[in-house]
């Protein structure tokens, strides 16, 4: 069986955890690439549980592109002791051989964004405040990833308390765009991103408050999946969170298979492609003109939107019937008036002088803001709400492209102006997410290919609130009319 063959084949198998014993062990063995980095994570877990690789093999296999790589695109960060992880590795396979089998991710390498915690691992969360700390115990996500049968090498890099779609921070540096390691690697969860895109990691955890697992999946050239924001807390919220954690992967059924680990509520067992044919899909573009793109995003967009009609969906374009200045409004005062948790930082002069100035700028925006302009935004974000229940009365799936400019100079903090449209605050060059975010929508990011400087985009694709299946198995069906995620980038040696 060739490996494009059982790429194809994943996703139409179950993605429950007896996957690695629906191919045999003789096919899987002829068509195992000798680079165990390049396999995707569901064929590596397959290697492992079939003990056509060890988990020694695999770990040394990670560890040596690590070590050739990272210093150039900065990743992963605290990366542990090798000699430690290969005994985790022995162990693991120690454990196989006794039938000792942990779960999917058994003995395989995984490295959690730098804004949670794992225990004895530093927990930075990007800021000099924090740059040794170290937890006693994981997080509950963590945990699961742990039972799983995972082994944590480090950390992803992350902006300073995740803040920004551009992962630089004072501890680590910046981290590069797997596609050009000058350019940024987007964020917060750049580090995974990237770690994704140039294979140093078969899957990724991340988390989204602003497009932060869907701006790197798309500077990157790998898919970011933003859940309905019940699927990883395990409980209904009213009003609905502006954040929430998340999987990435290398491809839709990697991404499928991560989250079902992660996720504290059960998404299922068995996913199938979407009959894109019964699709009725609208394309938002940049609400008619209300967003500032950079040139090639909307042609690179809408090319893969004709592929989508060739396979039969119904792509229209839509504008919504709402006002977008009223929807910044909402967006900005609930994310500023979010930053209260900070306000001790900001008051310490000891630490005020620590954080990032968009940081202390957003705090300072929450001192201004009343008790009305709360509910003037909650009131707003009421009137998004009907108008998206409006919309997916005609509409199965929603599309906008995920970013408004591709990958830019990892030196530049943000874009002060597009298309010579100017950037009136630090991030407003990322509103074309909140969209989704302020829905609490299941949102994919999906690769739409390379403008003429290789630079990778995506394109997003929101489903209605609760309706995870109907947006994951839209990835598979895209994965396989499509392939970008092929388009490995030329690694740059450190």
């Amino acid at each position: 069986m060739k490996r494009r063959t059982f790429l194809a084949n994943s996703g139409k198998l179950s993605l429950a955890l007896s996957f690695p014993h629906t191919i045999s062990k003789q096919s899987f063995a002829a068509s195992m690439s000798s680079d165990l980095t390049s396999l995707t994570a569901i064929e590596l877990s397959t290697a492992i549980r079939e003990k056509e690789s060890s988990c020694v093999e695999v770990m040394q296999a990670y560890l040596e592109r690590i070590h050739k790589y990272n210093g150039v695109y900065n990743a992963i960060v605290s990366l542990q002791a090798e000699d430690d992880l290969l005994v985790q590795a022995k162990q693991a396979d120690d454990d196989l051989a006794h039938d000792n089998y942990r779960g999917w991710m058994h003995g395989m390498p995984h490295a959690v964004k730098d804004l949670t915690a794992v225990r004895g691992i530093p927990y930075t969360s990007g800021s000099p405040m924090y740059r040794d700390r170290i937890p006693d115990q994981d997080s509950a996500m963590v945990a699961r990833i742990r039972a799983a049968g995972a082994i944590f090498i480090g950390k992803t890099n992350t902006p300073e308390f995740g803040l920004g779609s551009q992962s630089y921070n004072p501890v680590f540096g910046a981290t590069g765009c797997a596609y050009n390691p000058e350019l940024t690697s987007g964020g917060s969860s750049g580090g995974a991103g990237c770690g994704l895109g140039t294979q140093l990691l078969p899957v990724a955890d991340g988390s989204d408050m602003m497009g932060s697992l869907r701006n790197p999946g798309a500077f990157n050239n790998v898919i970011g999946y933003r859940p309905s924001t019940n699927v990883m807390s395990g409980r209904d919220a009213d009003p609905r969170p502006l954040s929430t954690s998340g999987p990435m992967g290398r491809n839709t059924a990697d991404t499928i298979q991560f989250l079902r680990t992660i996720a504290a509520k059960d998404i299922g067992d068995s996913f199938s492609p979407l009959n894109l044919s019964s699709q009725k899909i609208a394309w938002l573009g940049d609400l008619d003109g209300y967003l500032a793109l950079e040139n090639g995003i909307t042609q690179l967009c809408e090319s893969s939107l004709s592929n989508l009609s060739t396979a039969g969906a119904n792509v229209e374009a839509v504008l919504p019937d709402y006002d977008f200045d009223n929807l910044w409004f909402s967006w900005t005062t609930l994310r500023h008036l979010g930053r209260s948790s900070m306000q001790r930082f900001y008051e310490d002069p000891a630490t005020r002088d620590m954080l990032k100035p968009e940081m202390i700028w957003e705090i300072e925006q929450s001192h201004i803001l009343t008790e009305g302009d709360r509910a003037r935004a909650n009131a707003y974000r009421g009137e998004w709400l009907r108008e998206l229940n409006r919309l997916f009365m005609d509409y199965d799936l929603l599309a906008i492209p995920t970013a408004q400019v591709f990958p830019y100079p990892k030196t530049t903090s943000w874009p002060r102006e597009i298309e010579g449209r100017e950037m009136d605050t630090y991030h407003r060059w990322m509103e074309i997410v909140i969209l989704g975010s302020l829905g609490g929508l299941p949102v994919i990011n999906v690769p739409v290919g390379f403008d003429p400087q290789g630079r990778p985009m995506g394109l997003q694709i929101m489903g209605n609130f609760g309706e995870d299946r109907k947006v994951l198995e839209f990835g598979l069906a895209y994965d396989q009319i499509t392939d970008f995620l092929q388009q490995r980038p030329r690694m740059v040696e450190g």
